[in-house]
């Protein structure tokens, strides 16, 4: 069996994450790593306590649903909340990430975002990204003959 990158179990663990998702919209998961390790992990789904999306239906205004926290800004508030340094760090997503996270991911001082997919791709998202230095790559994952990261509900 051919061993997998780094690349490629990193944002595995992301696929993993989006699993736990709420979100009946579109699930994301997010996996912040530091020298090769895991540091902190995400999905999007509702404040700690509320009510889901799953549950209720998605509570959307201006077609965002504002019930939803995103699976990077969870991983970064994880990192916040527990005192772990997000500088120099990097950030797996399963999606290219919204502008609003991309914004957050330069504050933390994260280095680089690798995405599996595109998804509404904003092109301000992507010059800020540039402009502050921020790698992005692509990464496509290892096809396995029992695939658990195969999803119906993605759009």
């Amino acid at each position: 069996m051919e061993r997998i990158s780094w690349d490629q179990y990193f944002m595995a663990q992301s696929h993993l994450l989006k699993m736990r998702s709420t979100c009946e919209r579109l699930a994301v998961g997010a996996t912040i790593v530091r020298d090769k390790r895991m540091i902190a992990g995400g999905y999007n789904g509702s404040v700690s306590g509320g009510v889901h999306c799953v549950d209720e239906g998605c509570y959307v205004i201006d077609g965002h649903c504002v019930r939803t926290i995103h699976a990077e800004m969870n991983a970064l508030l994880q990192c916040a909340k527990f005192g772990v340094a997000t500088e120099g760090a990097e950030i797996y997503v399963t999606h290219f990430p919204c502008l609003h996270c991309c914004k957050a991911i330069i504050q933390a001082g994260i280095k680089a975002v690798y995405y599996h997919a595109d998804y509404r791709n904003h092109p301000y998202a992507i010059e800020l990204f540039q402009d502050a230095g921020v790698r992005t790559e692509k990464v496509e994952l290892k096809e396995w003959p029992l695939d658990p990261l195969a999803d119906k509900k993605e759009v």
